[in-house]
Parts: C-alpha cells; structure tokens; sequence
C-alpha cells in the first residue's frame, strides 16, 4: 500500500502498518522518518541491523523477531541497505508476526524492483517514496523552523538555501547552527552569513577535534591558520559542550561494556567517518577530565557575555589549548 511521505511527514502515526518500506534519494528525509519511529516509540528499543548482516545469519534473525517475551522490552526493528534479495525473507516473517514492527530504509528503487512492487501491491505493507526536495519544500520548513525569529527574509532563507544545495540534511545542519547561535531569535544578515561560512565552520570542527584528541602539534598549527570569530563565541562552546557531553555519555555506557560497544549503541549514533576521532578522543576523557572541561567553557561564557571589552578569540583560544593539555593529563 502506498502512502505519500507530505502526509506522514504531517502525521507519522498514520503509518499504522508493522512492516513499512521507505525508499528513494532524499536520505535527509528518510533519516527525519527514522527519528519519528525513536520519538513515536520511546519505551522501546530500536535495533539496527543492515541487509548484508540478516542475510549472513538469517535463522538467528528469525529467533530474534519472532520470540517475543511477553515481559520483555518492546523492540522495533530498522533495516538499512534493503534490496530485492530480502524480499523472499520478508514474505516469510510478515503472516508470523504479532506487534513486532519493521522498518526498512533503502535509496532509489526503479520500477523493475520486486522489492518496491510487493509493497505497493499488498494491503498488509506500506512503502513511502522519498523523492528529493525541491526550493519550496526547503523554504517552508526553513519558515516552519525559525517562525518566531525577526528579521527573517527573503535575502536571509536565500542564504541559507544557498548553503545547503537542496540537501535536507545539511539544511537541518544549519538550522541546528542558527538555532543555537540566534537563541535571542533575532537574525542579522552579516552574522548569518558568517555563521553560515563553511570554510570557517569546518576549520573550527578540525579545531576542536584535534584539542579534545590532545593532539598538541595539530592544535598549535590550526590556532594559528583558523579564523575564530568573536561574535560566532556562543557557537563555538555549544559545539565544544556538545561533544563532551557525548563523551560523558559514553564514559557512563563503557562501565558496563566495552568502549567501542559503547560508541556503536550510543543516541543519537555518532556518524561513520568521525567514529575513530570520537574513539580517540573516548579514550582520553574520563568523568572527571569532562567535567573540568565543561566548567572552563561555562567560565568563559559567563567572561564572554558579562565583560564586552575582553578579547573573545584570545580566551576562546586559550580554552583550546587548556582543552588539549586536559584531554593528556
């Protein structure tokens, strides 16, 4: 059964089947349905395997789904990398299961697909296309995401459409950027675009990266080559808090697991390409180093805000170079 992705985008709970298909290039919005299945189902616990892992051992799938402990936690099931060659396991599964619910997220599937034809022609499935976006798409929820803010134009929603290229990931990127960053939700048009700067942004992320992994000659090089910019200060700490928050979350899982482990379950999961940075970087921080870190980035906030003749980069400069020599003592 085919339902239109706008109309559970508006209501996800409309989405009554168990085992739903979504497929097509926009990932953004598939990985917006994704946290709509975490924020829907709260008490449960959300597993997630690809096609190649179920496929490699498909009887202890089996056991895993369909023996369900009547005590036991509800689990809803995300499969990633689907693909016609698990269309014969899902003909299998789907008349045994009871509430088990199944998700399964893949990207552009042609009309020669099985995969993508038994979903659209069966009455107990359902399957969400989900198409790439367009300008409008993008400017309504570019509206719908700063309505509040003054000073929102025209001008500034083509500087963020800009920035983003019709890719909603990286539209909800800056979005999360100019939530922080506005928190008086009043927007200027040369802060925005500054904040908007990639080139910096970047440069500013391999900064605290490096800092935090305690790589000395590294943070050295890039405080000298990076550009901090004074009004951009309030961003910069929410960044650095950010992930040492995510550090102190996974201190507090690798009591009970290993730390490797530990970064695999944590949530919202740390995206592939930085998991050996987060790694390194887990190894040098203990509670303790943390919550020495977060107070001198509270210090300075406070510095920041209440004296407006301090030299901010020179202070947030110096955070880094505390940050590295913590990250090794």
């Amino acid at each position: 059964m085919i339902y239109k992705s706008y109309l559970i985008e508006q209501n996800f709970r409309l989405l009554v089947k168990n085992i739903v298909l979504f497929y097509g290039e926009n990932l953004g919005l598939q990985n917006e349905f994704k946290n709509q299945i975490k924020v829907n189902n709260k008490n449960a616990e959300i597993i997630n395997f690809t096609q190649e892992e179920i496929l490699k051992n498909e009887n202890s799938f089996y056991s895993e789904i369909l023996n369900i402990s009547l005590f036991g936690q509800e689990k809803i099931y995300i499969i990633n990398q689907s693909s016609d060659k698990i269309l014969e396991l899902i003909q299998t599964i789907e008349t045994k299961l009871d509430n088990q619910k199944l998700y399964f997220f893949t990207e552009i599937l042609d009309r020669r697909s099985k995969l993508r034809a038994y979903f659209e022609k069966s009455k107990n499935l359902a399957v969400i296309a989900c198409y790439a976006d367009n300008e409008n798409n993008l400017k309504k929820i570019i509206n719908e995401k700063l309505k509040g803010f003054s000073g929102l134009s025209a001008q500034n929603i083509n500087t963020i459409m800009d920035n983003c290229n019709l890719d909603r990931d990286k539209l909800n990127n800056e979005l999360s950027k100019i939530l922080v960053f506005f928190d008086d939700k009043k927007l200027v048009n040369d802060k925005l675009e500054a904040l908007l700067n990639n080139k910096i942004n970047n440069n500013f992320s391999l900064l605290k990266d490096n800092a935090l992994s305690g790589n000395k000659i590294s943070t050295n090089k890039l405080l000298s080559d990076t550009v901090l910019e004074p009004e951009k200060n309030v961003f910069y700490l929410a960044t650095i808090n950010q992930r040492l928050n995510k550090l102190a979350e996974t201190d507090q899982l690798a009591k009970k697991t290993s730390l490797e482990d530990a970064i695999n379950v944590i949530k919202p999961p740390i995206f592939w390409k930085d998991k050996p940075v987060f790694l390194m970087q887990a190894k040098k921080w203990n509670s303790n180093k943390i919550k020495g870190a977060l107070n001198k980035t509270y210090n300075l906030e406070i510095e920041i805000k209440s004296n407006p003749v301090v030299d901010k980069s020179l202070l947030m400069k110096k955070l880094l170079v505390d940050i590295c020599i913590l990250a090794n003592s």
